[in-house]
């Protein structure tokens, strides 16, 4: 379900599994009550969440002022996200930015406009691992429900694994929460977390593209917003 990564006396910072719902649904425990079980801490609460396909990184504080904190970050965008995707289909373009709108589409899925009154705004880079296999590296600067998989289907380059978008079926919906950098009571933090789960995450073409590429994120020279 999750893997403990860092213990703070202020939050704990968790890397989600794949397929792991965050709240429970109906008989199915969800991601808060195995964290609370396992670490025998009822005292948790989420500052932010992922999606059942989405596996990385999840901060969680220990205390409602260090929610509040953090919650703060994360709404003023102080907080910066790094996320790694798959697809088996080339870009329409290969970096830049993609912003607009979303609204609800079929099947619970989202769509993105052209309108811009209160856009999805994610910058990202892309790299290629092997033929017919393509890396992106996504920060986004809005915390849209689906955005990033939203903003890669507007590229014709689904996720792979994420059927609900049109993305080639796979083993896992290849999205991951790969870093986080932030600051708390005047202390910097950075974190990174290769995704462990996955054919094809953990096959050396990938970890090798993601070393040269993607090691420290918040590096690159990213495109303008």
């Amino acid at each position: 379900m999750f893997t403990l990564l860092h213990t703070d006396p202020r939050f704990y910072l968790i890397n989600k599994h794949a397929g792991v719902s965050f709240h429970r649904e109906g008989a199915e425990a969800g991601l808060l009550d195995g964290v609370r079980a396992e670490l025998a801490d009822e005292a948790l609460w989420p500052v932010h969440r992922l999606d059942r396909i989405t596996s990385g990184l999840i901060l969680l504080a220990r205390s409602s002022e260090v929610a509040s904190q953090l919650g703060a970050a994360f709404a003023a965008h102080q907080v910066e996200k790094y996320y790694l995707a798959l697809s088996d289909r080339k870009p329409q373009k290969k970096q830049g930015l993609i912003k607009g709108d979303m609204d609800k589409g079929r099947g619970g899925a989202w769509r993105l406009l052209g309108s811009q009154a209160n856009p999805a705004i994610t910058q990202f880079f892309s790299f290629s691992v092997q033929p017919g296999l393509r890396l992106f590296l996504l920060r986004p600067h809005s915390g849209k429900t689906h955005q990033l998989r939203v903003a890669l289907k507007s590229q014709s380059a689904p996720i792979l694994g994420d059927t609900l978008y049109g993305g080639s079926a796979a083993d896992r919906g290849y999205l991951h929460a790969y870093a986080l950098r932030f600051s708390l009571d005047g202390e910097d933090f950075a974190f990174v977390c290769p995704p462990d789960q996955g054919e094809q995450f953990v096959s050396p073409a990938l970890q090798a593209c993601m070393a040269r590429e993607a090691a420290t994120p918040w590096a690159l020279a990213w495109p303008r917003l």
